[in-house]
């Protein structure tokens, strides 16, 4: 008989977004006439940009022609796409890549979820908390999270991120074999300066350390001082894996796209002491299980480093950096304790009179018709807290922030 992977099972029966989407479902079928509001799940509104359509559009007609046409491509992904990132994203921040060093990918989630396979089960993690949820739902899959005991996981090394230390957790008291990063952070919103960076850097190197660097959000970093990359800081191509993603960059959430920086100086340990070559194993990997995005998505990809398409997705970015700033003002004139949203789409709020995530969540929706993000779904540190996000209309974030005030009595 086949027996099933028992590590599925220690898994909340739902997705944090699935549990969202069940609660507000249910809202809506007992509340039929309720115009509900979401801002919540981080899924952008504004339409594609004219540079990445007009690209797409080219690619399909390539595509409908036998000389253009496009059957399986490179697992790794196009040179196109690749010699357009190593030129736009990195080369002007001082970041020399080898163009092997680039993975594209269907979407940042894939790759996060999917780079553990490449280590042990029984390596120990660390995770700033809150955290994407991804980071450590994959890693309970293959057995390396342990149990879950209220709350936490009881393999999973916790590094509070609080406004007690202003959202910059410290570095661990001990050795640990891979930590996931993630700045701008998702779901606080915050970011890391290069100086906090190179000390996270260092303590890989000296501990022998892997760094998973979660760069999803880079592009809404409107402070030049703060790191774009993780590989800005001398020494990080020999302890870090970077993934970033088109996704809230350009509007890429249902064209899927992104990609993986893995260098060929990263190295793991066997057992017996050998180093392996991680980029080898990922090439591998890919190889294997992945057959490549698709050519029209790497097309539109590459149309977004066109002179005309870096000016209309930096529009576009500064309409969703619009919302936030305007959330972040009403919140904070409400007496509101906010973070993040300066160089982030994302809005961090304590919840008011110390309610729970969940709770105010339930508040927000039935007085409110307007969903948010519970904290708590991010980690253990995220109770009393709720996420917003900018990415909605101009329109729909006004009138969601007078449903607010109005259902909060301010």
């Amino acid at each position: 008989m086949a027996l099933v992977n028992e590590h599925f099972l220690k898994l909340p029966n739902n997705y944090l977004f699935a549990d969202i989407a069940k609660k507000v479902n249910a809202f809506r079928v007992t509340h039929p006439k309720a115009d509900v509001i979401s801002l919540g799940i981080g899924d952008v509104t504004q339409p594609l940009c004219p540079a990445v359509t007009e690209a797409m559009h080219k690619a399909v007609d390539e595509m409908s022609t036998a000389e253009g046409f496009h059957g399986y491509g490179p697992e790794q992904g196009y040179d196109f796409l690749r010699e357009a990132i190593l030129k736009h994203d990195f080369l002007p921040r001082g970041i020399h890549l080898d163009i092997d060093e680039i993975f594209i990918n269907d979407g940042a989630k894939s790759d996060t979820g999917n780079i553990q396979e490449l280590i042990r089960w029984d390596n120990s993690i660390g995770v700033t908390d809150p955290i994407y949820p991804v980071y450590i739902d994959s890693n309970v899959m293959i057995g390396r999270a342990g149990v879950l005991e209220n709350g936490s996981w009881s393999n999973v090394i916790y590094l509070p991120c609080t406004a007690e230390n202003n959202f910059v957790p410290q570095l661990p008291n001990r050795r640990i074999d891979v930590i996931y990063l993630c700045y701008p952070n998702n779901p606080t919103g915050t970011v890391i300066t290069k100086d906090e960076l190179r000390k996270w850097v260092n303590y890989a190197l000296k501990n022998d350390t892997l760094i998973f660097y979660d760069a999803a959000y880079q592009a809404y970093i409107q402070d030049d001082s703060i790191p774009h990359s993780i590989y800005e800081i001398r020494g990080a191509r020999k302890c870090a894996i970077e993934f970033h993603s088109y996704s809230k960059t350009a509007g890429f959430t249902g064209v899927r796209c992104g990609y993986t920086i893995v260098p060929k100086d990263l190295t793991a340990a066997t057992l017996d002491g050998k180093r392996i070559a991680l980029n080898l194993l990922w090439n591998r990997r890919q190889s294997t299980k992945f057959n490549g995005t698709s050519y029209i998505s790497q097309r539109a990809a590459e149309a977004i480093y066109t002179p005309e398409g870096k000016e209309q997705i930096r529009k576009t970015i500064g309409y969703y950096m619009e919302n936030a700033a305007k959330m972040l003002s009403v919140f904070r004139s409400m007496g509101l304790e906010c973070y993040g949203g300066e160089n982030a789409p994302y809005i961090w709020m304590k919840t008011p009179s110390d309610s729970g995530s969940w709770q105010f969540f339930e508040q927000l929706l039935y007085s409110a018709n307007v969903v948010c993000t519970p904290g708590v779904g991010f980690g253990p540190s995220g109770e009393g807290y709720v996420r917003f996000t900018a990415f909605g209309s101009h329109e729909r974030t006004e009138e969601a922030l007078e449903r607010i005030i109005k259902s909060l009595g301010v």
